[in-house]
């Protein structure tokens, strides 16, 4: 009989008892994959910020707003190559649950700042020229099913027209994507001037300007002279990078990391500590046994592995599955998260770092009854 088909048939002497265990340290390893996925997607957003572009926004609260007339004189800055901004709208298609990101912008500036998206030129045009035209990703067209051409009615939740009525109607006149190998756009986008004509409230303000920068190596002090324009004005900013604003917004809903890091911790060690529970009641009802090993050859060594070997089995089986699972899950929300987080997928760093915490976490729960293993001596032991 192999090593590892002896640790297979201990393992599941007590086949009840070694199923739970498995199945708890498996749904520890599911948590871990799709909280991972979650920090992931934020870490994402930041890495893939613009080096040269600056996001100026109002200083004290990302509710607040800002004049549109703060464009001319954030273009008279020196070091600033260009400006353009961006609303928050809001708002849903057809029903509350079909939410995505959706901006007033004004197109042609748009594109040139955020030069790494891909939009066919004729559709750049449409989008320039149509005053309720609207442009969207290429994944989010795909998924529900939209053509260009077809009208797409937006629910506002912010926004109201001048009229009371919530209802938005926009064309779709083009999609845009960027290149194959990095993450997708999300972002729904529409005229500016049609909302700035037809909204009730807030005309002629916006929610954020992005700023394109000469020399990133000089963001920060550009940053400073933008800000210290407005310092005494009824509308401060705070200018800063495209990576830090998106940490700032990530730290309006708290520290993800810290937080998932936080339930990390509180899952493995319930499964650390039951898991442990598990194997040392598995020892103390093959004591007996163990003597018989020994007497028969087996060295206090090799009988120690035996014992280390069952814990790094089950944690390792378990956490493979968990991964798996989680991997599986991961690719059947992607469709549902994408659009409001950004990519969301099991990474294989994830999946590296799953199996060496389900190889520590065997090492150890299986430390303490293998080193009991190792000293108990046969006399003793056919006592029990």
């Amino acid at each position: 009989m192999s090593w590892l088909s002896l640790i297979w048939a201990n393992l599941f002497r007590h086949r009840v008892r070694t199923i739970l265990t498995l199945v708890s340290v498996l749904v520890a390893f599911l948590l871990f994959a799709l909280l991972r996925n979650v920090i992931e997607s934020f870490a994402t957003g930041i890495e893939i910020a613009g080096v040269d572009r600056l996001v100026t926004a109002p200083k004290y609260s990302m509710v607040d707003r800002l004049p549109l007339a703060h464009l001319q004189q954030i273009e008279a800055v020196d070091g600033v190559v260009a400006v353009t901004h961006a609303n928050w709208f809001g708002g849903y298609y057809q029903d509350p649950a079909n939410f995505f990101p959706k901006y007033p912008v004004r197109p042609r500036e748009w594109f040139a700042m955020y030069s790494e998206y891909r939009i066919a030129p004729e559709q750049l045009d449409a989008f320039a020229n149509t005053r309720d035209g609207a442009v969207v990703p290429v994944g989010l067209a795909e998924q529900y099913g939209w053509k260009v051409g077809d009208r797409i009615p937006i629910t506002a939740d912010i926004y109201p027209k001048k009229d009371g009525s919530r209802h938005w109607e926009f064309e779709l006149v083009g999609t845009y994507s960027a290149p194959p190998d990095e993450p997708q756009p999300v972002t729904f986008l529409f005229q500016y001037d049609y909302w700035d004509q037809a909204t009730q409230h807030s005309a002629g303000t916006v929610a954020w300007f992005v700023v394109k920068v000469a020399d990133p190596d000089a963001a920060g002090e550009v940053a400073r002279r933008i800000d210290a324009l407005f310092e005494q004005s009824r509308n401060p900013t705070r200018t800063s990078t495209e990576a830090e604003r998106q940490r700032q917004f990530a730290n309006q809903v708290g520290d993800i990391g810290l937080m998932m890091s936080g339930i990390l911790g509180a899952v493995f060690f319930t499964i650390l500590l039951l898991t442990a529970n598990t194997m040392s009641q598995g020892l103390r009802e093959r004591i007996p046994e163990l003597a018989v090993l020994k007497t028969i050859g087996f060295t206090d060594d090799s009988v120690s592995l035996l014992v280390l070997g069952e814990a790094l089995v089950l944690c390792l089986v378990a956490g493979a599955l968990g991964l798996a699972l989680g991997a599986y899950v991961s690719a059947v929300l992607a469709p549902l998260l994408e659009s409001a987080i950004g990519v969301f997928e099991t990474s294989w760093r994830t999946v590296a770092l799953g199996l060496g915490l389900a190889a520590l976490l065997g090492l150890v729960v299986g430390a303490g009854p293998a080193l009991n293993a190792r000293r108990v001596t046969i006399v003793d032991a056919l006592r029990e």
